[in-house]
């Protein structure tokens, strides 16, 4: 279609003008279809309306905050109204999205739903309106306005609406595939961030070590990142340090807490040999730093091999299950999780490495399904530990595991559990 017969599209006789506006629709709609930016189509698009319909000025506004606001996203002729808000229910374009109707008003100044407030910050002067709701899936999701009509007798006909209703609805399809867009690219980001953000988690976990070493971890997320973490190492002068945590919270904001209070206790346990003060030391930097009431609950302690002791303090975590002369002893906490109470206190335990075997786990672990419709509880763990006795650590670690984990079952909060046991007893 060439911009002269555009022009003159209403001054056609009646036999061509269905095919002319059908002309008309699809070259609209086709370049919304090939539009790499859609406020940009969108804008082009407002001026060739003038001209199609012969309009004086045009403007689409857009539901946002919940819908209670009408918000103009665009608009052509003489007074730039682009980022207008007004109440979902405020004039014309009001009626017309909570009608969900078409509105032709021939007269302003004797309809009752006309507001003059932007006549009067704008000096523009409305006489007469056209306006479509921009409609998706039975739901409205603004309009599309047309004022003063430039030919005839200045009024808006009926085959002016039906035109508007049809390129609305086109415009309609372009906007809500344009945030379908929009919406998958911020997902596919944010996968990636999740993703490389698990990476970055992986690399804070300790690798694996020999099978004489005292201390085996495992962790598997629920999601793509985790708000558990444990870490061990052995120092220069040989002591092992040794944490298995838990954040409160889910996803990134619970990642991020992890990834800061693991560097944290891993710098202080180079300084410190004393599992109290130095989960005090960790404590108090939480506490000046942490934010929406977030706290971690935390086993952390020392392993001396040559004088066969483990020494730890527990903060609000759930209580570790020690297992030894074929008994299983669960060892309560007693102090609170950090991040909450700065200056406090963490008392220490003390067990003897070469007579037992010490389990730390989340709540993740006990608070998996179960054999029995049910939680696994700490009953069940106790269960899988003795069916495994025979098993070295790692081996007996990772069946526990095995049997915890159910791939075809929706996991809902993170596993992670640690051995510590003498290999050399």
């Amino acid at each position: 279609m060439t911009s002269g017969a555009v022009l003159d599209l209403f001054e056609k006789s009646e036999e061509h003008s269905l095919e002319e506006q059908l002309g008309l629709l699809a070259e609209i709609t086709q370049s919304f279809a090939l539009s790499l930016d859609i406020n940009e189509t969108l804008q082009n698009a407002l001026e060739r309306f003038l001209e199609y319909l012969h309009a004086e000025a045009d403007s689409i506004f857009l539901l946002e905050n919940d819908d209670t606001e009408l918000v103009c996203r665009g608009c052509a002729g003489p007074v730039d109204i682009t980022g207008l808000r007004l109440p979902a229910d405020a004039g014309i374009v009001g009626k017309t999205v909570t009608s969900r109707s078409c509105q032709i008003v021939k007269d302003v100044s004797k309809d009752p739903n006309f507001s003059q407030n932007v006549d009067k910050d704008t000096g523009f002067v409305t006489r007469s309106i056209l306006c479509a709701p921009l409609m998706v899936n039975e739901r409205c999701i603004g309009c599309l306005e047309l004022i003063n009509k430039r030919t005839g007798d200045g009024l808006f006909e009926e085959r002016d609406q039906n035109l508007l209703m049809a390129l609305a609805a086109a415009a309609a399809l372009a906007i809500h595939n344009a945030r379908m867009a929009d919406k998958l690219v911020v997902q596919e980001r944010m996968q990636k961030e999740l993703e490389l953000a698990r990476e970055i988690q992986e690399s804070l976990l300790p690798d694996p070590v020999g099978s004489n070493f005292p201390v085996f971890g495992m962790n598997l997320p629920a999601r793509e990142v985790s708000g558990d973490f444990f870490d061990f190492f052995q120092r220069e002068d040989g002591l092992i340090y040794f944490n298995l945590a838990d954040v409160s919270g889910k996803g990134m904001n619970a990642a991020l807490l992890m990834a800061k209070t693991t560097s944290l206790l891993r710098h202080a346990a180079k300084g410190v040999s004393d599992a109290g003060k130095h989960l005090a030391t960790v404590n108090d930097e939480i506490c000046e730093t942490v934010s929406h009431g977030m706290f971690i609950t935390i086993v952390s302690g020392f392993i001396d091999t040559e004088k066969k002791i483990i020494e730890f303090a527990n903060a609000g975590h759930q209580p570790p299950l020690y297992h030894h002369k074929g008994k299983f002893e669960e060892i309560d906490a007693t102090a609170p999780p950090l991040g909450i109470i700065s200056g406090a206190e963490f008392p220490v335990s003390t067990l003897p490495l070469d007579e037992g075997s010490l389990y730390l786990f989340t709540d993740g672990v006990t608070e998996a399904e179960g054999d029995v419709n049910g939680q696994l509880d700490v009953s069940g763990l106790i269960k899988l530990i003795e069916a495994r006795s025979e098993l070295n650590g790692a081996e007996r670690l990772q069946g526990i595991v095995h049997e915890i984990y159910k791939p075809d079952v929706d996991q809902h909060d993170d596993i992670t559990i640690m051995l510590i046991e003498d290999q050399q007893s």
